[in-house]
């Protein structure tokens, strides 16, 4: 049996992420979430700018640190 937590999250479900330099490099959905009912992976340049968007589902990234 699988324990909950061992699950992917649902991706796509918050508009405001919270990431650090050890999610880089940065791709939507993250590599934690479940790809089946989500857009396919971009990755994201957050890094000069320390913020930025998904251009397919509009998720507003943050890196903090």
């Amino acid at each position: 049996m699988t324990a909950a937590h061992d699950l992917p999250t649902q991706a796509n479900t918050e508009r405001r992420y919270t990431v650090t330099r050890a999610d880089l490099p940065l791709s939507c959905p993250l590599p934690s979430m479940a790809l089946w009912n989500s857009h396919p992976r971009v990755y994201l340049p957050i890094e000069a700018e320390r913020e930025c968007d998904c251009p397919y589902c509009g998720a507003h990234f943050v890196l903090e640190g």
